[in-house]
């Protein structure tokens, strides 16, 4: 699959505009065009080096996966409304809820978030 140019690569490249909010030589954070909360930023690396998702990773992929942690602190420093609380979200694989096949992390926030974030589509007894 990581061949395949995603919607993210684009972005990368600068084909499709995004509304950035950080990004650095390893890393790209963009404001989600269909947010879940008021604030939802994804953060993505600039080079998936095989990291379609995080199940894939690779003793090579430690230090961006390291990177991007990190970023969200810089991040949270720069967007005011994440100051009191954010959630960090990446979905893996297609009943995880992927549909991008380039690692990428959600940050959410803005408002008080509940628990549990979603629904597993069945009924626990």
């Amino acid at each position: 699959m990581d061949a395949e140019i995603t919607i993210f690569d684009k972005i990368v490249s600068g084909q499709i505009k995004a509304n950035i909010v950080y990004q650095d030589d390893q890393c790209l954070a963009f404001h989600d065009v269909n947010p879940q909360a008021p604030v939802h930023i994804l953060l993505i690396p600039k080079q998936r080096n095989g990291l379609t998702q995080l199940s894939k990773a690779q003793e090579h992929n430690k230090e961006i996966l390291g990177h991007l942690l990190f970023t969200v602190t810089k991040i949270v420093e720069l967007v005011d409304e994440l100051k009191k609380g954010f959630r960090i979200v990446i979905n893996d694989g297609e009943n995880g809820g992927q549909s991008v096949w380039h690692l990428h992390i959600h940050i959410i926030g803005g408002e008080q978030l509940t628990w549990p974030p979603g629904s597993s589509g069945s009924q626990k007894k």
